[in-house]
């Protein structure tokens, strides 16, 4: 018998259950069934999706056995990092694993509204054998993309192919990460909004970025240009956006994320005609999915086994974490 206990959001693939097989048992289950904290408190390890909140309250309620918490995927801002880390608890994520999908999500959307591809299906479908207002041609358009890390910098090399000229803003990118991928960098994020036909997000949810894309933001973008939002939906001033939509300033705006998860049925984002909205889906394809089942698990393997994760998001955590064996 195994000696550790892993729960996880849901039934896991064969080759990831297979990193954990050696040293603990995996439970599925949702964070939706009722009285899944008291069960969790049975755990050594939790692996989340992306929607489950878990703060300083919830690891008390969770109890002390719990050494590490697990993300498939990148973002944590649903995770209390300062909770976490004085409680003793490991967090962990999978930073590599849905940049391939997110990155062809981000361009699927870039080219379903420039191509007016959602629009015609619409109008079509309605029975309205119509053109509609022309498209944006991508070759020789300029992107301009905030963020260029993993998955900025994908959309980046898939932009290019695509004959586009890309500009990005990453104040904290190194030094010529920009030239390696053809990619002009811009001295400041109001340079990058005035000069892009469409502006791509791929910026974590920070307190710096809170917002980011605000009235004045989206007022500094350029008349007719489209933005895609694959990031985090805090990144962006949701009712500001709705406005640009409405007077007709942004031509279009593709999105995969929202301030409030799941969005409302009657979001106005969802029924404006010049939007495409998906679910929170982009990194949700076979491969994506995945590879990050696989790669939690590897890091909560290493945290079991008492090596330090390779993917530790709280790192001032490691030398005080909790160390307790199985129960």
């Amino acid at each position: 018998m195994q000696p550790y206990r892993v729960w996880a959001h849901a039934a896991f693939a064969p080759e990831a259950l297979a990193e954990l097989a050696p040293i603990a048992d995996v439970q599925a289950g949702s964070a939706h069934d009722a009285g899944w904290l008291a069960a969790a408190a049975s755990f050594d390890a939790l692996i989340l999706d992306g929607v489950t909140l878990i703060d300083g309250a919830t690891l008390d309620q969770i109890g002390p056995r719990v050494r590490v918490l697990a993300r498939t995927g990148i973002g944590v801002d649903r995770i209390d990092l300062a909770a976490a880390t004085e409680r003793g608890v490991l967090v962990v994520n999978t930073p590599d694993g849905p940049t391939e999908s997110t990155a062809q999500h981000a361009i699927a959307l870039l080219l379903s509204l420039t191509k007016r591809v959602a629009t015609s299906d619409r109008s079509l479908r309605a029975g309205q054998w119509q053109m509609p207002t022309p498209g944006l041609e991508l070759l020789g358009a300029t992107l301009g993309l905030v963020g260029l890390g993993r998955i900025g910098g994908r959309v980046a090399e898939i932009a290019r192919a695509l004959g586009m000229r890309v500009l990005a803003f990453d104040p904290y990118i190194a030094a010529g990460r920009a030239a390696a991928l053809g990619v002009t960098p811009t001295a400041s994020l109001e340079d990058l909004l005035a000069s892009a036909d469409v502006v791509s997000l791929h910026c974590p949810a920070i307190p710096e970025t809170y917002r980011l894309i605000d009235a004045a933001a989206l007022a500094r973008m350029r008349p007719g240009s489209y933005l895609i939002n694959v990031a985090r939906g805090a990144v962006v001033d949701e009712d500001a956006l709705v406005s640009a939509l409405r007077d007709g300033h942004l031509a279009g705006a593709g999105l995969d994320v929202y301030e409030s998860e799941p969005a409302a049925a009657d979001h106005p984002l969802f029924s404006l005609p010049n939007t495409v909205c998906t679910p929170h889906i982009a990194s949700y394809t076979t491969a994506g999915v995945l590879k990050m089942q696989v790669m939690a698990c590897q890091q909560v393997a290493l945290a079991l086994r008492g090596e330090r994760p390779t993917e530790l998001v709280n790192p001032q955590v490691w030398g005080r974490h909790r160390v307790a064996g199985p129960q």
